[in-house]
This record gives structure tokens, C-alpha cells and sequence, in this order.
């Protein structure tokens, strides 16, 4: 049997000048940090190796010093391709610096292109990218002035246009696991997640490159589950045993339990938000999520929708999912991003995007950095900051609804939220709001043309984006419009009829956004029964909180009234219905214009005479025939007469 385990130097020399190198690990997740300091230590000693290509997906690092950057030296790397670069700043500076060829490519096309290697195929071709700056008629993913070659072409297959991403040989893997057995057989029940290690091992082997496994410890030769290997020996050429110091679960430091699934850990603990800016857009965004959803929260702001909807009682009524291959549970926050507490499920990357490619996301809630008029967004290049699009390109442009989340201006912004109204105190030094953005992240003319629904949600208004551009659409109780708005942006937006955001979100306490986001739809409470030629409303439990709920009302009664071709008996359960006492009036005269347009005869219904009473005043008030009853029965003799 051939001796697998070797020293880290031992494994290193293995690397020869212009080998192309592939680093797993996802942010501070994972990352093989033996084997990247081995790497560094040659070089450094001896000036070997030299001008390699480093190719990497999910950042390995820290923000600081950690991971990749470890090897971030000049005459070591020739060229790096990459897919996020927010914490391996010391690779971004050598890519800016055009000290680097550098590509910035989506990080879901780069775990796919691991698989194409490993088949042999020439190229990956996707329509990730499409309209941003991968796309080659702007970029191609390019950084600096020493990035020449075109790894990225336009292509056409099967009548739809797509991007072609070359794809080339990789000749050294450095992946990591937890324990092996003298054969390489690899398992990873310590670690936070699978990654690629599986795809990027079986593209290295099958471009007759040489894989290095970095783990913690060794087992005995057949003792290892089976079923919890993840990287066969086959695909393995050897192994390094780390010291703990160098083999953390990830860069934070500390082990947790949690994160490789030894324990769940109880949720209810959990701190609620302080009622700042974050939580006030974190509470709108959390308005858009649905029952039975599957769900993608971003780092930073959009953590905020998880904790809200944490303390609304509601995650449990929907799935949130981290581009790394979670299912389930709370995504990790912080330099913890990629890890998760209690998930249900963890997948390899490639095939969790495999999943947000065809569409599987019903609600995607992300960063907003710098936006225009047509509603491109920039979230991945600011002059000397290289962040990187992550897996960004892939989840906006193919989930069914996008929400991007942030503050209306960067830098100094304060607020303050009381007497349920926005204060802005002092406004940010720098607009985000502009007329044009540095790089193209998130395409808006590419995302109108496909019909997506896309919402921009701040602390003082919400825009939504429409063919012609975008449109203001809500604005925070308090807030002006010119002075707060307009006076802030370098455009001007469509502007048309907004209403005034939930006054529920600037009150601190409970939204009770369970009752909202499990309330029957429109659609389903209204029905038609041709054979007795009536309608039915059942508007128990109904909510009316603002304009849109009424407008929502009106436009689904039109949508049920208007094939019917004549005027029809309507009876309605008004039973604990709620209607905010700031929009009655107007819910009244929406009534009113209905019954005139669609209805011989309306009978309602509630038990409560508290409600009975209210509704008969708004509605004589109004000159219409006030048949309300207190039971279901009694409604429906009265629509037979």
C-alpha cells in the first residue's frame, strides 16, 4: 500500500512553477490553513514555486491576513481567478494593482465549472452573468490592466444566448476534511460544510493533477463509515495531518458544535433588535416572505430579516438557505457566514446551485450598495475595495423575487424611529442612489426584460422596479419626500401614487407578522358560485393596514367580477375582521364604488356587535343599505330574498 501521509512540506513540493492551484474552503470556513502556510514557507525559503494560477471560489479567509492571503505574494502568483474577494484582501490589492492577471467570475459558475473540468468539457455555459460586468460586451470579469485574455465569451444553444466560461486543468488541489484512513478516504463531520471538495478532487484527478487533503486526524484503515466519506482515496494522493492551531473549524477560532451539527442549539434566546434603521428595513424586507418559502439572506443587512423574523415567530413557516449548500435553520452572521445552526440539510455548493440556477428560490434578500435609475446595483467594486460578486450574480438574477436591503445614504447616516416616525438626524456623507454605478452586480434592464419582481427597501421609502425604470412606490411615516428623497438622489424615480409604509414596523413591539403571513389569500377568499349566481367573501381575519390592502381588495373582487358580465348577490364573514382606523374611510368608499360597479345585493355577516354597529354607521354614512347579520344563515336568507 502506498504511504499517503506525509509532512505538509513533504506534500508541498509536489507544486512546480505555472501550476494552476485550486484552494477549497468558503469565507473562514474550512479553509486548509497547514497546507497554504507550507505554501507560503517554500516560497519565501527557496523562490519556488513560481507564477502560479490560484483558483478559488468562496474567499478563503479572514478579511486580514488569514487564509489565501497567505500566498498573496508577488512572482507566486501569475494569475487568480476567483469568485468573492471581500476577505482576501491582500489577493484583491495584487489583482488592483494589476501586480496579478485577475477574473472575478460568479462564484455558482465557478463550483459548476469543478464538475465540467471533471468531465472533460471545454467550457461551462450558463446565463448567470448575462448584463453584468462578467458579461464580455461590458468586462468579461476582468481586473486590471495585466488581465488581457477572454475567459468569457457569448454564445448561443439551443435559441437562448448564454455566457461560455473556459474552463482549463487543474494540476494541485488543497482540500481538507476531517478524518482520513491510511488510503485518503476523507470524512467531514467536524467541519461547517461539504463545500466542493468532492467536485474540485475529481477535477484535479481526471486533469491528472495531485489532490492534498489536509485533515486533523488519521483513523485505522477500514474504520471509516462508508457512508460519511466524502472524498474516496481514489481521488486522493495524500495526506496532511494539521496541528490544531493551523486545522480551526473556521477562522474565528473556536469550535462550535452547532455549526457541524453535533447540537441544536434553542432559538428563543436570541436578542431582539434595537428599533434603529437595520430593523426597520429588515421588518419591510420581512414583509415579502411567504408560507412554505425558500429563502436566501445575504450577509450583512439582510441577516436582519432573519432575526426579525425570528422574533415574529415565523421561521419555522419557511426555509432559509446559505449559497455554501445550508438547508434549514439560522445561517451564521459575521466572518461565521456560510455556517449554519440547526439546519435541516447540508449539500455540496454545486449542487445548491444547481437549485438556485433553475429557479428553486422563491425570495432572495441581499445588499444594496450603489443603485441607478434603471436599477442596476453594485455591490462588488468601489475604487479601491475589490469585494467581489460571490454568489450574488447567481441568486438575483434567478430568484423569483428580489429584495435589496440597505440604508438610503452610506457614512454617518443616524435616525432615530418615535412616535412611530422616521427622524433623520443627520444624513450619510455619501449617496447610494446614483447615476451611474462603478460595476454592473445586478442587471435591472436585464431583470425588467424577464418580468422579475424586484423591491429596493430602505429605511425612509421602498422602490419597486419596472420596465421604464423604478418607482417610489412606499415612504416611511415622517419622512419628505423632496427634502428626505429627492433632495438625496442623483435621479429622479417614477413617482405616482406611494403609500405609506406599515406603521406597524416603526412601533417597538411585535409586528404580529404570524397573523399576516399565514392570513388566506385574496384569491382564495373570494369565490363564485355560478349556480347561485353569487359571490362569497370570506374576509375572517382580514387585515386592512394600509393603501395597498385596500387596493389589493379592489383589484381582486374586479378580477372575479368582471368576466362574470353582470351585476351579482355578494355575501361577506366579517367576522373578526380588522380594518386600521387611518384607512376606514377609504376601505368604505373602495365598498361603495365596488357595490355600485358589480353588486345587486350585499348581506354581511360577523358575530361581533361592536363590529356590526361600526360597520352599519360607515356604510348608511355612505347611503347603502346596511344588511349586516350576526350569523352566516341569517346572511344567506336575506341574499335568497
Amino acid at each position: 500500500m502506498r504511504k499517503k501521509v506525509v509532512s505538509a512540506a513533504e506534500a508541498i513540493a509536489i507544486l512546480h512553477d505555472g501550476d494552476t492551484l485550486c484552494c477549497s474552503g468558503f469565507g473562514s470556513n474550512g479553509v486548509p490553513v497547514e497546507l497554504l502556510l507550507a505554501l507560503e514557507k517554500r516560497f519565501l525559503e527557496t523562490d519556488s514555486p513560481k507564477n502560479l494560477t490560484l483558483l478559488f471560489g468562496g474567499g478563503p479567509g479572514d478579511g486580514g491576513e488569514g487564509g489565501v492571503n497567505h500566498v498573496a505574494h508577488e512572482g507566486l502568483l501569475k494569475r487568480v481567478i476567483g469568485g468573492h474577494y471581500g476577505l482576501v484582501p491582500k489577493i484583491g490589492k495584487l489583482a488592483l494593482e494589476s501586480k496579478v492577471e485577475a477574473y472575478n467570475l460568479p462564484l455558482g459558475v465557478i463550483s459548476h465549472m469543478f464538475r465540467d473540468i471533471a468531465c472533460g468539457l471545454p467550457g461551462t455555459a450558463s446565463k448567470v452573468g448575462l448584463g453584468t460586468f462578467v458579461d464580455p460586451r461590458l468586462e468579461g470579469g476582468k481586473i486590471g490592466t495585466k488581465t488581457t485574455e477572454d475567459l468569457v465569451s457569448v454564445v448561443e444553444l439551443g435559441g437562448k444566448e448564454l455566457l461560455y466560461y473556459k474552463t482549463f486543468p487543474i494540476s494541485v488541489a488543497f482540500i481538507r476534511g476531517t478524518s482520513a484512513d491510511p488510503e485518503g478516504n476523507i470524512t467531514m463531520e467536524r467541519e461547517t460544510l461539504t463545500q466542493d471538495v468532492l467536485a474540485v478532487a475529481t477535477a484535479t484527478k481526471n486533469s491528472g493533477g495531485f489532490v492534498i487533503a489536509q485533515v486533523e486526524r488519521i483513523a485505522e484503515r477500514g474504520s471509516l463509515n462508508p457512508r460519511r466519506v466524502k472524498v474516496p482515496g481514489v481521488l486522493v494522493d495524500c495526506v496532511v495531518v494539521a496541528s490544531p492551531e493551523n486545522h480551526p473549524q473556521n477562522l474565528n477560532g473556536s469550535y462550535n458544535p452547532a455549526f457541524s451539527a453535533e447540537v441544536r442549539v434553542p432559538l428563543d434566546a436570541l436578542e431582539a433588535m434595537p428599533l434603529d434603521e437595520r430593523k426597520v428595513i429588515a421588518r419591510r424586507a420581512a414583509f415579502e416572505l411567504l408560507p412554505n418559502s425558500v429563502v436566501n439572506l445575504g450577509i450583512g443587512m439582510p441577516e436582519g430579516v432573519a432575526a426579525v423574523a425570528n422574533e415574529e415567530k415565523i421561521l419555522k413557516y419557511m426555509t432559509l438557505t446559505a449559497e455554501p449548500g445550508v438547508i434549514g435553520g439560522v445561517p451564521a452572521s459575521g466572518v461565521n457566514f456560510g455556517a449554519a445552526v440547526n439546519p435541516d440539510a447540508v449539500i455540496d455548493m454545486n449542487q445548491q446551485f444547481d437549485f438556485y440556477d433553475g429557479g428553486g428560490l422563491d425570495l432572495a434578500c441581499l445588499g444594496l450598495a450603489e443603485c441607478d435609475p434603471s436599477g442596476s446595483i453594485n455591490v462588488s467594486r468601489f475604487g479601491p475595495k475589490l469585494a467581489g460578486a460571490g454568489g450574488f450574480i447567481n441568486i438575483t438574477q434567478n430568484s423569483r423575487t428580489v429584495v435589496f436591503v440597505g440604508t438610503f445614504t452610506a457614512g454617518g447616516l443616524k435616525t432615530k424611529v418615535e412616535g412611530g416616525k422616521l427622524q433623520i438626524l443627520q444624513e450619510g456623507r455619501a449617496r447610494k442612489f446614483v447615476n451611474k454605478i462603478e460595476q454592473v452586480t445586478f442587471s435591472g434592464p436585464y431583470a425588467a426584460k424577464t418580468g422579475q419582481n424586484v423591491l429596493y427597501v430602505t429605511e425612509r421609502c421602498v422602490f419597486r422596479l419596472t420596465p421604464q425604470g423604478m418607482e417610489l412606490i412606499e415612504v416611511a411615516p415622517g419622512v419628505d419626500i423632496e427634502k428626505d428623497i429627492l433632495a438625496q438622489m442623483d435621479f429622479k424615480p417614477i413617482i405616482n401614487n406611494p403609500v405609506q409604509m406599515d406603521a406597524r414596523i416603526f412601533v417597538d413591539e411585535p409586528m404580529k407578522l404570524k397573523d399576516t403571513l399565514l392570513s388566506i389569500s385574496l384569491e382564495d377568499r373570494m369565490q363564485y358560485d355560478a349556480k347561485k349566481g353569487a359571490m362569497f367573501f370570506n374576509f375572517q381575519g382580514l387585515r386592512v393596514m394600509n393603501h395597498k390592502d385596500v387596493e389589493d381588495i379592489r383589484h381582486a373582487a374586479e378580477r372575479l367580477c368582471q368576466p362574470v358580465g353582470r351585476k351579482v348577490k355578494v355575501i361577506v364573514n366579517y367576522d373578526d375582521f380588522q380594518i386600521d382606523e387611518s384607512i376606514s374611510d377609504e376601505y368604505w368608499a373602495m365598498v361603495q364604488d365596488l357595490q355600485d360597479k358589480y353588486y345587486t345585493h350585499v348581506s354581511r355577516y360577523t358575530t361581533s356587535a361592536f363590529l356590526r354597529m361600526k360597520m352599519g354607521t360607515a356604510l348608511e354614512s355612505r347611503g347603502l343599505a346596511a344588511h349586516i347579520f350576526e350569523t352566516q344563515q341569517e346572511a344567506m336568507e336575506s341574499a335568497a330574498d
